[in-house]
């Protein structure tokens, strides 16, 4: 009986070459027998795509059809006959050229992005970095100017690769089409997998008279100053993103530059929430008399002003002299703690003036 390759891959005789392609892809991931396919079933589709996939051979089936039964038996050849030329093996894969951008939409909408394959934009590589600043900064925001080594736009033919006035022409090394194909051993079969093309970066065209700079890449790998805004009131470990800091890639979208904030501890100051605490020593004569201090504060000196009888660890609080919130129209508060020194060893005359003071009851 004769085989309706068409019929075979669920596609209208005058498919387009993608859709008979997606078709059989289909089919080859359900009937694969590497993952419990029907292994006929398997080799018809894939005799099917041998045909319709190759303009010729499409033809000469469009013209003598449904009297040839494709790699089996034929009304005019006989039993294995082959009018196309060849036979194939259900295992062997090697001369079937497939996209692995096509296949990433096939496996998309079959397994929900199986396997991790999907279309995804062209972009540049992303970079990360750490960079240290003083609690102060950590605080009130500071502005840093990084240098990196990375791959930027060639700034001679800023980022196109060559002289425009010259016009472009098919790449040699892919012919044009951007993609290197290499064919691999996956579950499928022996697949081939495509990568881009090195000489044009999976463009497919080049300049004629390419940049003498970049050698028509468009990019250069060399130093790069980026500046880096650190934001008011930054926590340590937190990340900063750049967008588009990371490395650059002709006809695409750089990469973005990460940035981890590492913050140095401060020998006054440290920070709980939006409040800046502070620890200040006063003598025991102050604490019972009172007294009026002054304490380095990060954006200016702080006073304070306590009567007598200051209780231990109490804590002064002023208000507004925190950490500034996103907006910086308001801050936390500054909470001073207030140590008492307590002496270790005692005068004559102040232990007489102890004593007198217990024996008031103090």
């Amino acid at each position: 009986m004769s085989k309706n390759y068409y019929d075979l891959l669920g596609v209208d005789k005058k498919a387009t070459p993608e859709v008979i392609k997606k078709a059989f892809y289909k089919l080859a991931a359900k009937h694969h027998p590497d993952k419990g396919g029907d292994e006929a079933k398997f080799k018809e589709i894939n005799e099917a795509y041998q045909v319709l996939s190759d303009d010729k051979k499409r033809k000469e089936y469009d013209m003598y059809g449904h009297t040839f039964s494709g790699a089996g038996s034929s009304a005019r050849g006989g039993p294995g006959y082959n009018p196309f030329g060849g036979g194939f093996d259900a295992q062997d894969f090697s001369n079937v050229n497939i996209d692995f951008d096509d296949l990433g939409d096939i496996f998309g909408d079959i397994f929900g992005g199986f396997g991790g394959f999907g279309r995804q934009e062209r972009r540049g590589r992303d970079i990360s970095m750490d960079i240290e600043i003083t609690f102060k900064e950590s605080i009130f925001g500071t502005q840093r100017n990084v240098v990196v080594n990375k791959t930027s736009k060639c700034e001679t033919c800023h980022g196109s690769g060559g002289k425009e006035a010259s016009g472009k022409i098919n790449c040699s090394k892919c012919n044009g089409k951007g993609k290197i194909y290499e064919t691999k051993r996956t579950f499928m079969g022996a697949m081939q997998t495509v990568r881009d093309c090195s000489e044009c970066d999976g463009i497919g065209l080049v300049y004629k008279d390419k940049c003498s700079d970049c050698k028509g890449h468009g990019v250069k790998a060399g130093r790069s100053e980026i500046n880096i805004t650190v934001p008011a009131g930054i926590s340590d470990g937190e990340m900063i993103k750049i967008i588009e800091g990371g490395e650059a890639l002709k006809g695409a979208t750089s990469g973005d530059m990460f940035v981890k904030l590492r913050i140095a501890k401060d020998k006054v100051w440290s920070r709980s929430g939006n409040d800046l605490v502070a620890r200040h020593k006063i003598k025991l004569s102050d604490a019972l008399l009172g007294f009026t201090h002054t304490v380095t504060g990060l954006d200016g000196d702080i006073l304070i002003e306590m009567a007598g009888g200051v209780s231990v660890d109490e804590v002064v609080r002023i208000v507004g002299r925190g950490v500034p919130n996103a907006t910086k129209r308001s801050r936390g508060d500054a909470l001073i703690h207030l140590d008492i020194e307590i002496p270790k060893k005692l005068s004559k005359d102040a232990k007489k003036i102890i004593e007198q003071l217990k024996e008031e009851g103090i």
